[in-house]
């Protein structure tokens, strides 16, 4: 896997004329291949990330903005209000883990607080804020992005996000029973190990640290995670197509799910 075959699909154009969506997180990684799937499908596209990026200029609005915060989630609620008036689709993907390794008792209350606002309460939040709009049409979707770890938590670095993403999975069901009969569509994607920048930068580094190559350094990583049956990790744009449709008029009747997109790791039913 030293190269990496480009991933094509067919894009409709004009697939999301006339909708606004707004995609958290969107300059890199999953957000970015987010916010180039709905822009050349046609739809207007709003991104938040808290530093600015040469990759800002893909959204038809940025706005910088640590949305871990009620202030950030304020700041992008207004923004996107004066230049949308609202949204049609709400991709929740903003989320991560700044905790330190060392296992559960080297994580303080900070770390669990901070992992629980960028992960759970960010989403809860921007919902908050749109669901009106999107209730007053009598349309909408929203995506929850959550992870693989909420059923496959891994205790060194990562427990407090595994458990805020269990728990945005189980607010993501419940908000679907309430806002459905309503005509808001509500789903969650559940990534496994996706090589974005920053994974295949992990790679690297994990390859230079252990003085062996790329591939047997990426090999391990999959090998930590019990493996990966289609023998690669996934890749950004997969994850931002999965989305695409789910947001789609092709998903109409795709409520209340969440969908798994790992490569097979995870290994039951």
């Amino acid at each position: 896997m030293s190269e990496r075959p480009t991933t094509r699909f067919s894009i409709d154009p004009a697939e999301f004329a006339g909708k606004r969506a707004l995609v958290t997180g969107g300059t890199k990684g999953i957000g970015e291949a987010i916010v180039d799937r709905l822009t050349a499908g046609g739809a207007t596209v709003a991104t938040t990330a808290r530093s600015a990026s040469t990759n800002t200029n893909r959204a038809a609005v940025f706005v910088q903005a640590d949305i871990g915060s009620r202030t950030g989630v304020d700041a992008v609620v207004r923004t996107v209000m004066t230049r949308l008036g609202g949204v049609d689709i709400l991709v929740n993907n903003a989320g991560g883990s700044s905790a330190p390794g060392g296992g559960v008792l080297a994580l303080s209350d900070d770390d669990w607080q901070t992992a629980l606002d960028a992960n759970l309460l960010a989403a809860v939040r921007l919902d908050h804020a749109f669901l009106p709009g999107m209730l007053a049409q009598k349309s909408g979707a929203i995506i929850h992005i959550s992870s693989i770890q909420r059923r496959l938590p891994l205790f060194e670095a990562t427990l407090a996000y595994a458990a805020a993403k269990a728990a945005l999975t189980t607010y993501s069901k419940g908000l679907s029973k309430e806002v459905g009969p309503k005509g808001v569509r509500v789903n969650s994607v559940a990534p496994g190990y996706i090589e974005t920048t920053a994974a295949a930068g992990l790679v690297a580094r994990l390859a230079e640290q252990a003085g062996t190559t790329e591939e047997l350094a990426r090999q391990g990583l999959m090998d930590s995670l019990g493996g990966i049956p289609i023998g690669r990790p996934g890749r950004p744009e997969e994850v931002a197509e999965l989305v695409a449709f789910l947001v789609s008029d092709r998903a109409a009747s795709i409520h209340g799910s969440e969908y798994v997109i790992d490569g097979g790791t995870v290994p039951a039913v």
